[in-house]
């Protein structure tokens, strides 16, 4: 129900099953995070109008359009797929709310370049161990660059994510959000949020 009540207000289509991504071993299928999952975590972890989240494997565009429609604040979707990504922008055509604060990139997650004011990562375990090692090395390496605080957001946390971030890196796990519906049935159904410890 809520699948079809946000899409229909944000004026957005990102409701799809699970669909091969240029049939890679790499990078993982299209699966949107659900809004109801999305509910549970926003109303324990709210994002602030100042941040900018960076949502990699974005494929259509949801949270980027469902955080910026809460919260206000700007929103990246880095996708592989021009597919997706098309969709993305066909929907951003259509949201009628803050547009200007949201974008999308077509480039692979490692090749993105993390700008200083970005400090919000987003993953629905979209590709490889592999591929997030990278992409977390980029972060700390913007970080380095330009200090701040960073949260790495994780939903359906592979354990190898788990295991890089806690014994390869300052990154510490400082709250997790549980889904009470599903969360009895898979332990994998809740979010993690891994902030830099830089001290």
């Amino acid at each position: 129900m809520k699948e079809y009540y946000y899409d229909k207000l944000l004026k957005i289509n990102t409701r799809q099953k699970k669909v091969e991504v240029n049939h890679s071993v790499y990078y993982h299928p299209y699966e949107p995070t659900p809004y109801s999952a999305l509910e549970e975590l926003f109303k324990h972890y709210p994002i602030k109008s100042s941040d900018t989240l960076v949502d990699f494997g974005c494929g259509k565009g949801r949270l980027n359009f469902f955080t910026n429609y809460l919260f206000h604040a700007s929103c990246i979707g880095i996708e592989m797929n021009q597919k997706f990504l098309d969709d993305a922008f066909d929907n951003l055509k259509n949201y009628q709310y803050h547009a200007g604060q949201i974008q999308f990139v077509n480039c692979y997650a490692e090749k993105y370049k993390i700008e200083a004011e970005h400090n919000k990562f987003y993953f629905f375990n979209p590709f490889t161990v592999q591929v997030f090692m990278k992409v977390v090395n980029n972060i700390l390496r913007s970080v380095e660059a330009a200090p701040r605080e960073i949260d790495i957001i994780l939903y359906y946390a592979s354990d190898d994510y788990r295991y890089f971030l806690e014994t390869s890196t300052n990154f510490e796990l400082v709250q997790e959000v549980p889904l009470p519906v599903l969360y009895d049935k898979n332990p994998f159904e809740r979010f993690l949020i891994y902030r830099l410890n830089q001290f």
